[in-house]
């Protein structure tokens, strides 16, 4: 099943692995100023969402043609989470969130929850802004291919039960760790990584 592709807001490092992931997407939603990260991955945008309060006239006019789904100003829902449905209605089942993470940190918070929810209801999602990369956890298995020495982290967002991490520098097995714990950051990958949750929530950040 391939990838829909949603451009937000945030910082995007493009580098040659994102650019080829993000050609062989399904589609690709741009959330208002997100559409700036097109150009850097050589993408062309399926649609493009949201009020368009922060996208400058220079990208209004160089993506004009690009169909849009116009939002108000005054709405209950960012401009991210707009593009995120926008892509849930046309069948998105796996979701790449591009430049996610770094800028504004109410906006990247929201990401993260954002795609745990997305996570319970069985959608798989990632979010990057490049060399940092982000997966919710919940319960059930996530398995990550990874080369050696990269570095993850869990963080737990409420208590976690039964945590097993394999392929990693410090595994565990069925563990408990409370909410907030430090206890599971800053390990190391061996390779491919699999991690397990009974119950619980979480966020696996990786740094390559």
């Amino acid at each position: 099943m391939s990838w829909t592709w949603v451009l937000l807001g945030g910082e995007l490092e493009v580098n040659a692995r994102l650019k080829r992931e993000a050609q062989a997407a399904e589609r690709v939603i741009a959330a208002d100023a997100g559409i700036r990260h097109a150009e850097a991955l050589g993408v062309t945008v399926d649609l493009w969402v949201g009020d368009f309060d922060s996208a400058p006239p220079a990208l209004m006019a160089r993506y004009a043609r690009v169909p849009r789904e116009a939002f108000p100003p005054d709405k209950d829902k960012t401009d991210g989470e707009l593009a995120i449905l926008a892509a849930l209605a046309r069948g998105a089942r796996r979701i790449v969130l591009a430049g996610a993470l770094g800028g504004e940190m109410d906006h990247a918070a929201a990401h993260l929850l954002l795609a745990v929810r997305l996570a319970e209801e069985g959608v798989a999602v990632r979010l990057t802004r490049g060399r940092e990369e982000a997966y919710p956890l919940v319960p059930g298995r996530l398995a990550l291919e990874l080369t050696p020495g990269t570095r993850l982290s869990v963080l737990p967002l409420t208590d976690l039960e039964g945590l097993t991490i394999r392929g990693a520098r410090w595994p565990l097995e069925r563990a408990r760790v409370p909410f907030a714990s430090t206890w599971v950051l800053r390990n190391e990958a061996r390779g491919a990584v699999t991690l397990e949750l009974t119950q619980g929530r979480a966020v696996v950040f990786v740094y390559s």
